[in-house]
């Protein structure tokens, strides 16, 4: 699916505030503090509101590299002890707002997205600094709150009334694995089976990837009812309106394909008291679309033939920040990626810091770029086009799973990258 993103360069290695790590349990306590935000704006203008405050009864997230953002991505979260003055955790993100506003409609009108941040329950107040930045790393909005953990307003949620559940995968407790949570957008009550087949074809194909496959055991994977009125998606362009759990339609951006939901708030509550750090959204609907946002949620359609592919492919955006490897014929740049500077994606260069990227992969001698007829001779190379322009921008081998769905693996570059990450989540 193609969205647009803003990028900026980075190196391989994590980010880091603090030379020192510090023990979980210094600074927090076993329960997630969930920052609900309202992000607004329009093409010129852009801020970031506090919308709300939870807590939820377990921190399902990494317990290591605490105060280190595994990729820049578009946004970033910063957690400073107030007593201490110490960074104690970081995050990255992006999300949908961040490419509406590069949208035609953005440039006449303002809109306010949900965006919805999870981060360790701290155990003394915490300055917390979320910021979103434009395509040459600059801020472009930005809140500095502060959160007092014994405030009375923080609302606590998921300590009753759980949806039911199935874990497809367990690899272990909640504080040492990656924990994904499986919700359906538009099974009624009566298709709750439905769904839970659907989940568990969601996760097989995952699994059937690698890194995942030989990873599986640092992975939960639950699936988590939540039925809807109607059955089915909104699809706009035909008129076609459902009364969902999530409101997703297609048509985002006026876009055919593209499968989305801007209410955010409503997924996390729907989990609310199952442990859980990612989300992937299954709808039920024939039709070809989806979407993954880094850090945020992976939506796809689990009754087109496509599926399996489909849900691996937002998979890698959702959770591994991986880009967009494909563009459109007679496409030279359409600005998403700007060529002065090094996007954050681990799967892409435009050259600017290839050191930071797969440099070390190539075989001596690997011509730039690498022509598609020497594909067998250079399976790691640097192949012109890439994020959608097919001029300036290089992904490393000639076909992938973040490419094209007929591809059956991710990359070696892209399945490096997806396995930094979940060593990130997962390694002391």
């Amino acid at each position: 699916m193609k969205r647009i993103f803003f990028l900026w360069g980075l190196s391989f290695v994590f980010f880091a505030a603090v030379a020192n790590a510090q023990n979980f349990t210094d600074y927090f306590v076993d329960k997630t503090l969930r920052i609900d935000y309202l992000l607004s704006g329009d093409a010129q203008k852009q801020a970031i509101y506090l919308d709300e405050l939870s807590s939820l009864p377990q921190w399902a997230g990494r317990r290591y590299h605490l105060s280190e953002t595994p990729l820049r991505g578009n946004g970033q979260i910063v957690v400073t002890d107030s007593l201490s003055g110490m960074r104690i955790y970081a995050n990255s993100f992006s999300s949908l707002f961040l490419e509406w506003i590069s949208t035609k409609e953005a440039k006449q009108v303002a809109k306010g997205f949900e965006h919805t941040v999870l981060i360790p329950f701290p155990k003394h107040t915490v300055k917390v600094e979320t910021t979103l930045y434009n395509s040459s790393g600059l801020s472009i909005a930005q809140i500095v709150h502060y959160v007092n953990p014994s405030d009375i307003l923080i609302h606590a949620k998921g300590l009753s009334n759980i949806p039911s559940y199935k874990y497809l995968q367990k690899g272990g407790s909640y504080t040492d694995c990656i924990d994904v949570a499986i919700v359906g957008e538009g099974y009624t009550a009566l298709e709750m089976n439905r769904f839970y087949e659907d989940a568990a074809v969601a996760c097989e194909s995952l699994f059937d990837h690698e890194p995942f496959k030989s990873m599986k055991n640092r992975f939960n994977v639950v699936a988590v009812a939540t039925p809807s009125l109607d059955s089915g998606v909104s699809i706009p362009d035909k008129g076609d309106w459902k009364n969902t759990a999530f409101m997703s339609h297609f048509d985002t951006f006026y876009s055919d394909r593209y499968l989305t939901t801007t209410h955010i708030k409503a997924i996390h509550d729907a989990v609310a008291g199952i442990p859980y750090e990612h989300l992937v959204v299954l709808a039920n609907t024939e039709k070809y679309g989806g979407g993954g946002i880094y850090n945020d949620i992976t939506l796809t359609a689990a009754h087109h033939y496509k599926f399996r592919p489909v849900v691996v492919h937002e998979f890698g955006h959702a959770f591994g920040g991986l880009a967009d490897e494909y563009w459109y014929e007679g496409d030279v740049m359409d600005d998403t990626y700007p060529l002065n500077v090094e996007p954050w994606e681990q799967n892409i260069t435009t050259r600017i810091d290839f050191m930071s990227k797969w440099q070390d992969m190539l075989k001596k001698g690997t011509p730039v770029p690498t022509l598609s007829k020497d594909r067998d001779k250079y399976p790691i190379g640097l192949y012109e086009g890439a994020g959608y322009s097919g001029k300036g921008i290089y992904r490393a081998s000639y076909d992938c799973r973040m490419r094209t769905n007929e591809c059956p693996t991710f990359c070696p570059v892209c399945r490096r990258a997806l396995q930094r990450m979940i060593d990130f989540y997962t390694v002391p």
